[in-house]
């Protein structure tokens, strides 16, 4: 029987003309902001992704751009100011996650201080 899973997407799009704006108004930090605008919206798809598994759906973050970034914005009619970061795929879980192996923690971590 072929797999029925209904599969959604949310698309993460950071607005130019807001990181842009805030360049203008804060031009101290203007080198800053899309690194700032790339740092929240890192953090709005992990929550996002969190989420869905404590609801007991599959996920998968995905950065097909830019790829798939004139197809998108043509499909759903959005401003060209619109820049495209990444989509989370969610569904029905058809899998658990395989197994992963990681290198020691003390060379990706280092603690100074008490």
């Amino acid at each position: 029987m072929a797999n029925t899973v209904t599969k959604k997407k949310i698309l993460f799009y950071e607005d130019q003309t807001v990181v842009e704006g805030m360049q203008s108004r804060f031009p101290l930090y203007a080198d800053r902001f899309p690194f700032w605008s790339s740092q929240s919206s890192g953090m709005l798809q992990h929550t996002l992704w969190i989420a869905l598994e404590a609801e007991g759906l599959g996920a998968n973050l995905q950065h097909y751009n830019p790829l798939v970034d004139e197809k998108v914005a043509e499909t759903w009619k959005l401003p060209a100011t619109w820049k495209l970061n990444a989509q989370l795929v969610f569904g029905g879980k058809t899998a658990e996650a395989g197994e992963k192996t990681f290198g020691p923690v003390e060379e990706k971590l280092k603690v100074f201080g008490a």
